[in-house]
């Protein structure tokens, strides 16, 4: 299945964005440390790229997070040119204390009354930006929603009399490149659930946990030979486990797939990351593998027909 969810407001809000890059010195990018590449946004890079424009990369959720994959995503993104990345949670107050800090190291000249540092929050939705904007606040300023896309408008406000801050709404793009991307996106709830079908994200994500996290699937919920599951039957496991079944006494798989899900994106199930950056290498060879083999077989189509054409008119 391959999930794409771009709602008309997003485009309003890059176009915005776009506007806003000119007059910012800084980009603080807020992505979901269980998935830290599949949460960037690609039009992210491509605007404050072209302005120039440094980066802290918040790798927020940090607590749900695996911590020695956190540990590989932080060294890879710090190894990039005018990115800084730290992994945080908004719930510890030292945490949100730090990244006024951390700013203003990437923009050293800035920061005073004559040249006030101004910084753009940006992210995907759910990743927890109105969060950390309100926790940078310490008040109330910005929706906080357990569902994706709450803001819808930027809005700038002043950290303190040096320090200007535009939260910015969460943007996807346009075309989600790799299936695994929507599907892990989905999985921790940051695309409308009017876009996916739960069952199929469920599945996934079972799947994801055989191969790296088996052992918290038992220890949540009981399985017995899990060597022998796949991700169907995870979420089979999950309904007969928790009594979900419906009239007639077939398994409720929907309401299992429901709760499965619920209990990732908690962290009932424990610190999970859905990629590191050796797996995502690999994800993505498989893709341009694909694409490339999708490139020659559409060539070889195109040559067949003009080749007929060709003989065609040399016929007649």
């Amino acid at each position: 299945m391959s999930i794409q969810w771009y709602p008309g407001h997003m485009n309003a809000a890059k176009k915005k964005a776009a506007e806003q890059m000119e007059n910012t010195d800084l980009v603080i990018e807020v992505v979901d440390a269980r998935l830290p590449e599949a949460s960037t946004n690609p039009m992210v890079e491509e605007l404050r790229k072209f302005r120039q424009r440094p980066c802290l990369k918040i790798l927020n959720k940090v607590d749900l997070a695996d911590p020695a994959a956190t540990a590989a995503w932080v060294a890879y993104y710090n190894a990039q040119e005018g990115v800084t990345a730290f992994a945080m949670t908004t719930k510890k107050p030292a945490d949100v204390a730090r990244v006024p800090e951390l700013a203003k190291q990437l923009a050293p000249h800035r920061g005073v009354p004559t040249k006030p540092l101004r910084i753009m929050i940006m992210g995907i939705p759910n990743v927890g930006k109105s969060t950390l904007m309100n926790a940078l606040l310490k008040r109330k300023v910005a929706k906080v929603g357990d569902e994706p896309a709450v803001t819808k408008q930027q809005q700038k406000l002043y950290l303190d009399k040096n320090t200007i801050l535009v939260d910015t709404p969460g943007m996807l793009w346009p075309k989600i490149a790799l299936p695994s991307d929507g599907l892990m996106l989905a999985a921790s709830h940051a695309i409308g659930s009017n876009a996916l079908i739960e069952e199929e994200v469920a599945v996934f994500l079972a799947d994801e946990m055989l191969k790296y996290y088996p052992q918290l699937l038992v220890a949540r919920y009981g399985f017995k030979d899990i060597e022998t599951f796949d991700g169907i039957a995870v979420v089979e496991g999950v309904a007969a486990k928790r009594g979900f079944r419906q009239k007639g006494g077939d398994l409720d798989f929907e309401k299992a797939s429901h709760t499965f899900l619920g209990d990732y994106r908690s962290g009932i199930l424990g610190r999970i990351s859905l990629e590191t950056p050796n797996n995502r290498k690999e994800r993505l060879d498989v893709h341009d593998a694909e694409m490339a083999v999708k490139a020659a077989e559409k060539a070889a189509i195109a040559a067949a027909k003009a080749e007929a054409y060709a003989n065609g008119k040399r016929g007649t």
